[in-house]
């Protein structure tokens, strides 16, 4: 090492220092939370080619490889694959998949099995970042209906997806850039005329490890969380908005909530929201009682904050009475919530909302009704509209467009998540994500192929819209992966990798096993403090190299990465959906690291082992 530093050595190895310290500086940024991640991994990249540029020293293959991981294959996939989750949650497929299993749970470990095993199988098949995004609803809600706290079922949600997404190739965004760059670095070892056989990445590859560690996994996660996980109190309520809406819901004449009761469909469980009473069709009028039974065309008259109200339009088998919004002949994918408040010159003040015509007046229909915090007596149609009342309409996306220029009312704007639910369409959301996953799965096309199909067919069909599909994208992750394989790139052609490489080599004294742990461990250590799409990307080229110099197949060291990558248990920090149940539940940084210790211990041996004994 002491060369290195020698005058007449230095102008060759001054580029592979850079790019350690730029990786370094990565690191440190993205473990500090200096800045944004997308904001970091960027600047990072810059730097290699603002000095590729000024100096000539090629840093990178060549100037477009600086950019080349924009366009990669698994990177797109990526992209695809939140836009066929997005059509699955806004028509309710998610509930409908797992409403069957998990209205049936009775106790926290009963909750835990049926939820933790459909997850882990459908992380399997689906990115899991969008995977637990489309559960966190359906998690909080049999929380709150069987009284567990969320503290004891979000990081056991994200724990089981993380575990699933290591099983396969389309599992987790790691897996899917890791086999592309694996692709590249085995055609260039072909081209270069290697001996060696190397073997092929397939979709059931990280299988191998994948499956024994999410089995064992998920067996820990059940007996321990009781134990280690304590009852958090979530850092935002959902229930302080101050502002409450009466609301009327009918439910539907063959629906599925004919014949259970208030307590079994959840409406008992939402928060910052209460059943008033329950209208028969024969005019009887009962109070709400928990163990109230529903029957079609009863009328329920609720009162609550506008995210509960939004939380209780996703609940198959309700309906507005009358079915008012299906009569404004505007398509459910067309159609958002609307809050609008009744300005003193609304043509319709003293008027109930029935003799006012609303709907065909304003091509709206009237959700809920709000007027200062207090419930609003009758049905929703004989409420007199008063200036200052707050309206949540059923609206067209244009309606805000045409009303804020008028004076019937102000401050009309759209409500967070209040794109309205296509029930009808969610068996078909389900068929498009089960057809993708057997064409995939059985080599009929590539996975960016089902993938790209999957998407248009979401969108084709409706189930969501265009511009839905492109807000469900996250783009900072997209930003992250595209900079971290441009400097894992530059990190193998300015030598930085294998230096790294010979590194770890020599601390594992040329022993393959003891190798194949160092790689491991490193990455694991990677991943907690960073991301783990960069984590591999960092690591891959370190890992290939690590392998070739040894002479023997490199595809431990890289299913070790892939492992290692999305094994994330210790922070909050270092992989997405761990960062996603982080507020909601409550947790705090020891929770982390102790529950989430004895897994990545378990995971590390397992999979390790695994690969020992598939590749000796």
């Amino acid at each position: 090492m002491e060369s290195l530093f020698d005058p007449l050595v230095w102008p060759t190895v001054w580029p592979m220092w850079l790019t350690i310290g730029v990786a370094i500086a990565l690191l440190v940024g993205l473990a500090t939370r200096a800045a944004a991640t997308d904001l970091l991994a960027l600047t990072a990249l810059s730097v290699l080619v603002v000095v590729q540029d000024l100096t000539g020293t090629p840093l990178l293959p060549d100037p477009t490889q600086a950019v080349a991981g924009f366009g990669n294959k698994g990177l797109i996939t990526i992209a695809l694959l939140f836009s066929v989750v997005a059509g699955l949650e806004l028509t309710g497929g998610t509930e409908l998949a797992t409403g069957w299993l998990l209205s049936k749970a009775k106790n926290l470990r009963d909750t835990q099995i049926r939820m933790l095993l459909p997850v882990a199988l459908l992380s399997g098949f689906l990115n899991n970042t969008p995977v637990v995004a489309a559960m966190l609803p359906v998690v909080g809600d049999l929380g709150k209906r069987l009284s567990i706290s969320p503290s004891r079922l979000l990081l056991p949600l994200s724990y089981a997806a993380i575990l699933g997404g290591m099983c396969t190739l389309m599992g987790t965004s790691t897996n899917l850039l890791v086999r592309d760059e694996y692709n590249k670095y085995v055609a260039g070892a072909a081209a270069a005329g290697a001996e060696m056989q190397l073997s092929e990445l397939s979709f059931f590859t990280p299988a191998i490890a994948g499956i024994p560690a999410t089995i064992l996994g998920l067996i820990y996660i059940i007996g321990a969380s009781k134990w280690l996980l304590p009852e958090r109190k979530p850092a935002v309520s959902v229930g302080d908005d101050p502002q409450k809406y009466t609301v009327e819901m009918q439910v539907e004449l063959t629906g599925p909530l004919v014949g259970k009761t208030l307590q079994e469909a959840g409406l008992r469980a939402l928060p910052g929201l209460y059943v008033a009473e329950v209208q028969r069709a024969d005019g009887r009028i009962e109070p709400a009682k928990p163990d109230q039974r529903l029957y079609g065309e009863d009328i329920l008259i609720l009162v609550g904050d506008v995210d509960s109200v939004v939380d209780l339009r996703k609940i198959r088998g309700l309906v507005t009475p009358g079915d008012q919004a299906r009569k404004l002949e505007i398509p459910a994918w067309r159609r958002t919530l609307v809050e609008a408040v009744v300005s003193p010159r609304c043509s319709l003040i003293g008027k109930t909302i029935r003799e006012g015509r609303f709907r065909s007046n304003f091509n709206a229909a009237v959700v809920a009704v709000a007027r200062g915090g207090r419930r609003l007596e009758g049905k929703l149609g004989d409420v007199r509209i008063e200036p200052g009342d707050v309206l949540l309409l059923e609206a067209s996306k244009s309606f805000m467009h045409r009303q804020r220029g008028g004076s019937d009312f102000y401050l009309v704007s759209s409500v967070d998540r209040g794109e309205i639910r296509r029930h009808e369409r969610a068996p078909l959301a389900l068929g498009i994500m089960l057809v993708m996953v057997i064409v995939a799965a059985l080599n009929w096309l590539s996975i960016l192929s089902a993938a790209m199909m999957a998407a248009c067919a979401m969108v084709l069909t409706r189930c969501c819209t265009t511009s839905e599909a492109r807000r469900s994208i996250d783009w900072s992750v997209l930003i992250v992966i595209g900079s971290a394989i441009g400097i894992g790139r530059a990190m193998e052609q300015s030598g930085a990798a294998g230096q790294i490489a010979g590194g770890l080599l020599s601390i594992a004294q040329g022993s393959p096993l003891g190798t194949l742990i160092a790689i491991y461990v490193a990455t694991v250590i990677c991943t907690e403090l960073i991301t783990n799409n960069a984590a591999a990307m960092l690591m891959l080229p370190i890992a290939w190299t690590a392998g070739t110099q040894l002479g023997t197949d490199p595809m431990p060291m890289v299913v070790a990465v892939m492992i290692a990558a999305s094994a994330s248990f210790l922070t909050p920090f270092g992989y997405q959906t761990n960062t996603m149940v982080y507020g909601v539940g409550g947790y705090r940084l020891r929770d982390y690291i102790q529950f989430g210790l004895p897994l990545s211990l378990l995971v590390g041996v397992v999979s390790i082992g695994m690969l020992t004994w598939r590749y000796q």
